[in-house]
Order: structure tokens, then sequence, then C-alpha cells
């Protein structure tokens, strides 16, 4: 985990801003080890479980914090995997809040097989 950002609180997006460059979301992405960039303009990382229950869990965990922070990924679950997508809708784009979420997420506490 990255102190730095996984400490940030996300920010109320309204529209209106310009999504992030390639070069700057670059630079965040080093700050969140294991996510990759879509086009510049999503944020992926997929998981890997032991079986469906803890899945399951790791999802649960991942909605609350969405609830908290008040931005919410798009999320694919199922038998020992999990994969989550990062991207600020009202700008069509990247937003420091989608790095902020990713190194929140690799901070919950994860069963074994993460990758």
């Amino acid at each position: 985990m990255t102190d730095g950002i996984a400490q940030k609180t996300c920010t109320p997006c309204r529209g209106g801003v310009a999504p992030l460059t390639q070069e700057a979301a670059e630079g965040y992405l080093s700050q969140t080890p294991g996510w990759e960039l879509e086009e510049g303009r999503l944020l992926r990382r997929k998981f890997k479980f032991a079986d469906f229950g803890q899945s399951l869990s790791f999802i649960d965990k991942v909605a609350r914090l969405a609830e908290e922070e008040r931005h919410h990924p798009d999320i694919c679950f199922g038998w020992g995997y999990a994969a989550v997508s990062l991207q600020t809708h009202k700008i069509k784009g990247l937003h420091e809040n989608d790095f902020i979420m990713a190194a929140k997420i690799d901070a919950l506490e994860q069963p074994a097989l993460k990758t």
C-alpha cells in the first residue's frame, strides 16, 4: 500500500473537469501497483481467490468501501476471481478518485491467492 494516496478521500466529481492525461494517469499508476491502464481511460485489476466464498467476501468489502467513499467501481466476479474497473463516468475518463479507490481496495484485508 502507498500511504499517500490511500490516505486521501474521494471528492465528488460534478463533471466539467478534464480527465487525467495519459501521462498524469501513468504517474498515479506507480502508486497503485498491480492495476493496469486501458486506453488511458480505465483502471482495472483482476484478483484471484481460492473459491467463490472468498471472491464474494472481497466484493462485499469493496462495495462497503465504495459506499463510504461515494465512488463506485464496476465489478465482475465469480468462482475464484473478481475483476474491478474504475473510471469516473461523469468525465468519461480517469480522475484522482479512481486511483484513491484503487489504493484503498488494495489496502483491504484480502484472502490469499491475490494476483
